[in-house]
């Protein structure tokens, strides 16, 4: 009888044994892990001071020639991230312009106006640079203009709305990860045509005001 409770015995302490390897062999199933937060932000702000410099000439239907003025002012732009690579910009301010004749009118104000210079870029973005991050963006722009003023003894003036290809090169340089500066350099392309009346006559001409937009101001990404 002791030699089969000793069999009996041997017998459960080897099964045991067996039942514990046969677990260790068992691989665990893998546990969920969440994924990482990105390490980028999809939206970003900027507040500039830009100045619009005209490379500007208009040609009339009559003897001579018009001039565009510069404009300092202020402007906001919003940008979307879609990867850290590939953003789109768009940029929001008014601008006023003076009008001079040039040639045979030297001197003439032809009038004034007020220009939204709707402009709006696809961008790259290049990494790799730590706080450096320049880009490089084209795009189209869409400029609006309101409130044309005549000059004395001129009448009815009126610029068109005009639609023209924009490049752009620029960079942000980030202190943390909210916060920045900006350099930003557009050339954008916009001939609208004008029209108004002079002693009666219809006057019309189109200027190439073409202007150069250099900007610096605050960033703020989030």
């Amino acid at each position: 009888m002791k030699s089969l409770y000793a069999l009996s015995a041997a017998l459960l302490a080897s099964a045991s044994l067996a039942g514990q390897a046969r677990a260790a062999d068992i691989p665990e199933s893998p546990s969920f892990v969440a994924a990482s937060p990105s390490d980028w932000s999809r939206f970003m702000i900027r507040v500039r001071a830009i100045g619009l410099l005209t490379d500007s000439s208009a040609k009339l239907n009559i003897a001579g020639s018009a001039h565009v003025s510069y404009d300092v002012m202020p402007e906001i732009d919003f940008s979307y991230f879609f990867t850290p690579n590939l953003a789109v910009e768009v940029i929001c301010c008014a601008s006023h312009h003076k009008i001079r004749g040039r040639g045979a009118i030297d001197g003439l104000k032809i009038g004034d106006a007020w220009v939204i210079p709707a402009t709006v870029t696809a961008q790259y973005h290049f990494t790799g640079f730590g706080a450096f991050k320049p880009y490089v963006g084209v795009g189209v722009n869409y400029s609006i203009y309101f409130n044309e003023d005549s000059g004395p003894g001129l009448s009815h003036l009126k610029l068109k709305n005009s639609v023209g290809p924009a490049a752009q090169v620029g960079f942000d340089y980030m202190f943390n990860e909210h916060w920045g500066v900006n350099f930003d350099v557009k050339k954008i392309y916009m001939q609208p045509k004008i029209r108004l009346t002079a002693g009666g006559a219809d006057v019309r001409g189109k200027a190439k005001i073409n202007p150069w937009v250099t900007g610096v101001g605050v960033t703020y990404r989030f």
